[in-house]
């Protein structure tokens, strides 16, 4: 199960960024750094994360709507505002 991420994103704004996986994606704020380009993000639930993101009308992306993989993942994919494509998988 996915419960820990520490992606380094290229981002244009960092403030913007960081406004788009608290408010938008409802990450926890850890703390701020003075790291370029540091984020870290975690998640224990991927059926609660995803149907929480719907409800608040992210945009899933087009072909990364939540489903099982043959690769024993349960998954799905967004763009956030720089375009990182960001994959949430769990174990199944």
């Amino acid at each position: 199960m996915l419960t820990t991420i520490h992606p380094k994103l290229p981002m244009r704004n960092k403030e913007i960024t960081r406004d788009y996986y608290v408010n938008s994606l409802g990450f926890r704020d850890m703390g701020t750094t003075d790291y370029e380009g540091y984020l870290m993000l975690g998640t224990d639930d991927i059926d609660t994360l995803y149907q929480s993101l719907l409800e608040k009308g992210v945009a899933i992306h087009p072909a990364g709507a939540l489903a099982r993989k043959p690769w024993g993942q349960q998954e799905f994919a967004l763009l956030d505002p720089d375009n990182n494509l960001l994959t949430f998988g769990q174990s199944v």
